[in-house]
């Protein structure tokens, strides 16, 4: 195995890891279609059959964009000096220094539908942490999505938009993946919406230093950036897995490719829509194959087994007895052919229950009683609410800002504008500012924003305090003589 350092992990599947946008595209389609595959070691499924699968795939897959918004890490504490003769435009668009700069990271990422009330399965570095996500189906429709939960262990995200009667992925079985086997993607690679990429499985069960416990899918399927969070199918057209990692010394497809298995994923994404979050038993101790050679070195008979490299002081796995240095041979009476396998049954097990392991120490086997508890640590997720929707006549749509984000931008009110159209966007104002104040008043959320504007007489001019690269200027908007209510 090469040095973890060589996995990019998929936020190289993602736009924003090069720091730039990718135009985003849709998705519609629907039941199962069959496919052979022709006899031959190197023949692919029969082309027309194959091609007829793919197209009544399509409605499954979205296109996900993504917004994250703050300050670049490491900005100085820099005075700055608005000249009043200068106009809007010049006043927030002097350049600063780039570490002073409120970055913007438009990602453009692919997504699966699990469910027709508008669930969908994507790659948990998608859409962690983001402040937006805009998803769009192949019919073309677009939504404003809410992150659900994420696991970054397992690399599953999950999100929802307000969508009804949708096409749902038909879901495969990913332990039936054997190496040889026929696989195909399709997602949005470059913003390049519907691609098809096709190859077969490389390996199964592949566990990679750097990149968790995850035993994930290898194909030789080409995979780029916007490409993650996308399915794998097999012949049959059934979801086997989501792509997730690419191996690459370039940042570009270079012939690995790796994909979640869709059996963890879909136990992954019950729980974050049950909880938010996954629930884990948590046994405290780290391990690794054991090679002939270490075998050898501790005198155990096989080279089966996980070997113990440490053990977290008061966790389960202490109080146990277990020890660094301990082979586990045994889970529950079950022999332990991988290393995998450990980490695969304790993740099964919930908080609480208790377990039987049998190890090797000294030259000798014995049994310890283990008494497993909840993974410690916050929940691994991040909540995105689709923003209010009003017709405030000016054509804003706005975001509420994290405290997080107003300590990066050193403010204590404002509100992120998402989109900007119509008047707004003829007057300057674009995605990524954020509004300050309306008039003199402060904008610490939405409502006050709502209330602000239903004060304001009809055709009369209203003045937005706007803040851009951390340069504050008003901006003059002209009232709609007749507007909805806001």
């Amino acid at each position: 195995m090469r040095s973890p350092g060589a996995i990019r992990t998929a936020a190289l599947l993602a736009c924003g890891c090069f720091l730039s946008a990718c135009a985003s595209g849709p998705t519609v389609a629907q039941p199962h279609a069959s496919t052979a595959i022709a006899a031959g070691p190197a023949t692919p499924p029969a082309a027309l059959d194959f091609a007829s699968l793919v197209a009544s795939r399509r409605a499954w897959v979205v296109d996900i964009s993504t917004l994250r918004v703050g300050r670049d890490e490491n900005s100085q504490d820099i005075e700055l000096e608005i000249a009043p003769e200068r106009d809007f435009a010049d006043r927030l668009a002097w350049p600063l220094p780039t570490s002073a700069r409120i970055s913007q990271i438009r990602d453009l990422a692919s997504g699966l539908i699990i469910g027709s009330d508008g669930l969908i399965l994507t790659s948990a570095h998608v859409v962690a942490n983001i402040d937006e996500a805009q998803v769009q189906l192949d019919d073309g429709r677009r939504f404003t999505a809410k992150v659900v939960g994420v696991d970054k262990r397992t690399d599953v995200g999950l999100l929802k938009i307000d969508a009804h009667a949708l096409p749902v992925a038909v879901i495969g079985d990913s332990a039936s993946l054997a190496a040889g086997d026929w696989v195909a993607a399709i997602s949005s690679p470059f913003g390049f919406h519907g691609s098809v990429t096709a190859g077969v499985v490389s390996a199964v069960e592949r566990v990679m230093g750097g990149a968790g416990e995850i035993p994930f899918i290898q194909t030789d399927v080409a995979i780029n950036p916007g490409s993650s969070g996308s399915p794998l199918l097999n012949s049959r057209g059934e979801v086997v897995g989501i792509n997730s990692l690419i191996y690459s010394g370039s940042g570009g497809y270079m012939g690995l490719s790796f994909a979640v298995p869709i059996n963890l994923a879909m136990q992954v994404a019950q729980q974050l829509r049950a909880h938010g979050m996954v629930r884990r038993a948590y046994l405290g101790a780290e391990f690794q194959e054991v090679t002939p050679a270490l075998a050898q070195s501790f005198g155990l008979p096989a080279t089966t087994g996980a070997l113990v490299v440490r053990v977290e002081k008061g966790s389960p796995a202490d109080a146990s007895g277990l020890a660094q240095g301990d082979a586990v041979l045994e889970f529950d009476g079950k022999p332990l052919a991988h290393v995998i396998d450990l980490p695969q049954q304790i993740a099964q097990r919930k908080p609480g229950s208790r377990m039987q392991l049998e190890v090797w120490r000294n030259g000798k086997s014995r049994l310890l009683q283990v008494s497993l508890a909840a993974q410690p640590g916050t929940p691994e997720t991040s909540l995105t609410s689709a923003a209010p929707e009003w017709n405030d006549g000016l054509g804003l749509s706005l975001g509420d800002l994290s405290p997080a984000q107003r300590l990066q931008l050193r403010i204590d009110s404002g509100l992120i504008v998402r989109e900007a159209d119509g008047i707004a966007r003829s007057e300057g104002i674009r995605g990524g500012d954020v509004i300050v104040a309306l008039n003199t008043v402060k904008l610490h959320r939405l409502e006050d924003f709502r209330q602000g504007l239903s004060q304001q007489p009809a055709g009369g001019m209203v003045a937005l305090l706007v803040l851009r690269d951390r340069r504050l200027a008003y901006l003059a908007v002209r009232m709609p003589a007749s507007r909805g209510r806001p």
